[in-house]
C-alpha cells in the first residue's frame, strides 16, 4: 500500500525534475541574431546567424528550428571540399555546458526557405530553437543587409 506522505514526496521530487528541466532551458541563449536582406525582396530564401551559448550545467543539442515567417527553416554547415564550397544539413548540434555555436555567413548558419511574406529591414524574424529533449527557445533574428 501507498501512504500519502510517499505520493506526497513522489509529487515535489516530479514538480522538481520538471522545474529544473524547465530551468534549464532558460540558460540556452542566442544573441547578436540577424536574418540576411537579400537583393531581390521577392526571393523566399535567405539565410540567418547568431551566436547560441549553453549555459546550462550539462550538455543540450539543438535538433531543430521553426518560424511562422518561414515553412522551413533547419540549420547547414558550408564547408569547401577539394576548392568547392559545400553545403548540408547538420540535424543535431550539440553544445557542451559552457560552449557556443557561432552561425556566420560560410560556416553554420539557418536556412530560411519558403519565406510568407517580405522583409524589412530592422523587421524582427521570430523563430523557436528546438532542443533534443522536446523544448524549445524562443528568439527573433533582425532583418539586416550585412552583418551587424
Amino acid at each position: 500500500m501507498i501512504t500519502k506522505p510517499f505520493v506526497g514526496v513522489l509529487l515535489v521530487l516530479c514538480a522538481a525534475a520538471a522545474s529544473a528541466s524547465a530551468a534549464e532551458t532558460k540558460c540556452v541563449t542566442v544573441e547578436q541574431g540577424w536574418v540576411r536582406l537579400l537583393p531581390n525582396p521577392k526571393m523566399a530564401m535567405t539565410a540567418g546567424y547568431a551566436v547560441i551559448r549553453n549555459g546550462c550545467a550539462n550538455e543540450v543539442a539543438i535538433t531543430g528550428a521553426r518560424s511562422a515567417t518561414f515553412g522551413d527553416v533547419s540549420l547547414h554547415e558550408t564547408t569547401i571540399v577539394d576548392g568547392v564550397s559545400r553545403m548540408r544539413e547538420v540535424r543535431r548540434l550539440p553544445l557542451a555546458p559552457g560552449a557556443r555555436a557561432v552561425l556566420k555567413p560560410g560556416g553554420l548558419h539557418l536556412m530560411l526557405m519558403d519565406g510568407y511574406r517580405t522583409l524589412e529591414e530592422g523587421q524582427p524574424v521570430w523563430l523557436q530553437l528546438q532542443l533534443e529533449d522536446g523544448t524549445e527557445v524562443s528568439t527573433a533574428l533582425i532583418a539586416r543587409k550585412a552583418a551587424p
